[in-house]
Order: structure tokens, then C-alpha cells, then sequence
């Protein structure tokens, strides 16, 4: 027992201690804003960088103060239905097949929405060359894709769950 106290005690014990994780943690910490700092530094030497960098700061303040209290009520609304109706619910949990592919497609719509509601065509072409005018049906393939892949793994969870509960009877 003595061995192991003096083993706790060595320089990556006293930096875990200090630091409160491992130095893998501070490394890759620093490579996060390393990679940042040079994203923004190349956007505001963009063409239009600058309106890159308002729109992406606008995007994570309307996140965070105002569509992740709404992913909140949602989701407790979904799982409140979910526990007023236990004699309803199938043997498979169907809560997670809903909130991947709603969290999939607004995040997605989230990071193009300019372009998936045509609200940037001027500067969008003016910078790449392109029109948007394949943004929207991409988004709703991509959504639909999400929905589908989710309700075949459900359908799929759902098949096991019956064939499992029938061979215990």
C-alpha cells in the first residue's frame, strides 16, 4: 500500500492535482485554440471574412440564449408524454430515435441556414462562384435520410426485442 501512495505522488500526480486533468487534456486544449486563433485570423483577412465571423457569433449567442432553452422544453414535453403513457410505450425506448436525427437536421440547418433559405445569394456567389440553389433540397435529403436510418434502427430494435421477448415465454 505504501508503493502505491509514493507512486501517487510523483510529478504527473502533482500536475493532475494542479491542473485538475492530464496533460494529454492541456495539449489537446491548446491545439483546439491554436486551430481556432488561425480560423480567425485567415476570416478576418477574408474577403468577407469579417461578416463570416458576425454571422458565426450571431449564430452561437441565438444558440445558446435562445433555440437551447427551446430544445429543452421540447425534449422534457417528449419525455413527460413518454412517462404519461407507460401502458402505450413499446418495449424498445423510442425517445434517443427522435432526438438524433432532430438534433442531426438542426444542426445542419444551423450551420447553412443563409444558405438553405436563400438569404445570402448576392455574397454566396460573389465569393464561391455558386448559387444556393441546391442548399434546401440537400438539407431536407439529409433530414429525411436521418429520420429514415433512425426509424430502421427502431424498427430494427423493436424486431429483436419481440423475438427475444418470445422465446422466454
Amino acid at each position: 500500500m505504501s508503493a502505491r501512495r509514493s507512486a501517487r505522488t510523483g510529478p504527473l500526480d502533482a500536475f493532475r492535482r494542479r491542473y485538475g486533468a492530464g496533460p494529454l487534456h492541456l495539449l489537446s486544449l491548446l491545439a483546439c485554440f491554436a486551430l481556432a486563433g488561425y480560423v480567425v485570423d485567415h476570416m478576418v483577412h477574408a474577403r468577407h471574412g469579417l461578416r463570416i465571423l458576425v454571422w458565426f457569433g450571431g449564430a452561437v449567442v441565438a444558440h445558446d440564449l435562445l433555440l437551447w432553452p427551446l430544445y429543452t422544453l421540447v425534449d422534457r414535453a417528449a419525455v413527460r408524454t413518454l412517462r404519461r403513457h407507460p401502458d402505450r410505450l413499446p418495449v424498445v425506448p423510442w425517445i434517443n430515435h427522435l432526438r438524433v436525427p432532430v438534433i442531426l437536421s438542426a444542426v445542419w440547418l444551423a450551420v447553412s441556414a443563409p444558405l438553405v433559405l436563400r438569404h445570402s445569394q448576392a455574397t454566396y456567389h460573389t465569393a464561391t462562384g455558386l448559387t444556393e440553389n441546391v442548399y434546401l433540397g440537400r438539407w431536407l435529403l439529409l433530414t429525411a435520410a436521418a429520420f429514415a436510418i433512425s426509424a430502421v434502427l427502431f424498427a430494427l430494435r423493436l424486431g429483436r426485442a419481440r423475438r427475444v421477448g418470445s422465446s422466454k415465454v
